[in-house]
């Protein structure tokens, strides 16, 4: 695999194709990500996804062209005493925070959740094998 074909070198390449608030954005959470888990792996799903996973996926980081979509694949799993997820809702199983131009997310808060989605993968079961 040719280096900027990396998940991470990717997920570099998009913050700098959408050159405007949403690659901001991105590259905000996705810092804030690391900050969160230093052990956080990258990736790169569904034909253009940044994907951030530890013992199977914590969240997706989808652009749009009015938000840029955080998807906790087990979110509704998840406290979430600030109340940062603000979209799906409804699903038993995950849950989003779109970020539209102009907001910030609170950073705190931000962390505290992908701690909590990292400690809920790594309590999941073991599938044997």
């Amino acid at each position: 695999m040719d280096d900027k074909d990396t998940p991470p070198a990717l997920i570099d390449a998009r913050i700098a194709a959408l050159g405007d608030w949403r690659g901001d954005t991105l590259a905000r959470v996705r810092a804030l990500i690391k900050q969160a888990d230093p052990d956080v792996v990258e990736e790169w799903k569904w034909r253009g996804v940044p994907v951030w996973s530890h013992d199977g996926i914590l969240c997706t980081g989808e652009s749009y062209k009015a938000a840029v979509k955080l998807t906790f694949a087990r979110g509704a799993s998840l406290e979430d005493p600030s109340g940062l997820f603000n979209a799906s809702l409804e699903g038993n199983t995950r849950r989003a925070i779109d970020i539209h131009e102009g907001e910030t997310i609170d950073a705190d808060a931000f962390r505290a959740l992908i701690r909590a989605a990292v400690t809920l993968n790594m309590a999941r079961p073991r599938k044997k094998g």
